[in-house]
């Protein structure tokens, strides 16, 4: 009886670890590049109730009696599936077609990844440079901070397909500048730390990141400037996840009421 209470205790705050991992995911649906996450689980230790070899005769019996004691997280996992691209305002904002990242660097010179391409301009000594929301410098493909002296006019700039940023010359014609932002990709990007703020940090599960412009073997990302990838959240989906969620909390609520119940009656025995 006692059993029955702690194995429907886990499967309660597995379905609260669900819920949270679902609440979140909603939560980001109209969040740049955000990509959705599941939480997945396995089933705790077993007990061993009856051998194979318990008749009187010590025959062996076809199959064994094992009783399970519960289930625990294993993993909340990341999707990077293809968001939609959405067009934007901001006609710095790059959209990732692809399973590239892009590279910016966090304020304590870490290079960190991220799929959100709503880039800024923010001013330095010389000119200006290419940034995230947060201020964190956009790296191109040699791992350098993109910055652009203040003889180049912001508006003008442009970014074609594979990164490559151009800016018009005497004839109006835009010409590469020789700066190509960044792109890499992951063998297990499922595997990549979460910091917040859309970005990531590699792991020893993600893998080292692979350059694509130096990687000839790499499927090449496409940029689309003046889109966003939207999140790959589907609300419909998620709803429904939440429902299924909510049952299965019911449900192991409902066992540790039946549970104490049991226990209820068989301490009113003695009476």
């Amino acid at each position: 009886m006692m059993r029955s209470l702690w194995t429907a205790a886990s499967g309660m705050t597995t379905q609260q670890l669900n819920v949270d991992t679902i609440a979140n995911n909603l939560s980001n649906v109209n969040t740049t590049g955000y990509k959705k996450e599941t939480a997945e689980f396995k089933t705790l230790l077993y007990q061993t109730i009856q051998t194979k070899t318990t008749s009187a005769n010590g025959e062996n019996k076809p199959v064994g009696a094992q009783v399970g004691l519960g289930v625990r997280n294993s993993s909340i996992t990341s999707h990077f599936t293809q968001g939609a691209l959405n067009a934007t305002s901001n006609t710095l904002g790059v959209g990732i077609s692809g399973d590239g990242f892009f590279c910016v660097q966090n304020a304590n010179g870490e290079t960190c990844y991220t799929r959100n391409g709503d880039f800024k301009l923010g001013v330095t000594n010389d000119g200006f440079m290419l940034c995230t929301s947060e201020g964190y410098p956009v790296l191109d493909d040699t791992g350098a901070p993109i910055e652009f002296s203040s003889d180049y006019v912001a508006n003008k700039l442009t970014i074609d397909t594979n990164g490559q940023i151009c800016y018009p010359d005497a004839s109006n014609n835009p010409q590469p500048i020789g700066v190509t932002i960044g792109l890499v990709q992951f063998t297990n990007a499922s595997g990549l730390n979460k910091v917040g703020s859309s970005l990531y940090m590699e792991s020893d599960a993600s893998g080292e990141p692979l350059n694509e412009s130096e990687n000839t073997d790499l499927k090449k990302s496409e940029l689309r400037q003046g889109y966003l990838e939207a999140s790959n959240v589907d609300v419909v989906d998620e709803m429904v996840n939440l429902i299924v969620a909510q049952r299965a909390y019911e449900m192991n609520s409902k066992a540790i009421t039946t549970s104490d119940d049991m226990l209820s009656q068989a301490n009113n025995l003695k009476r």
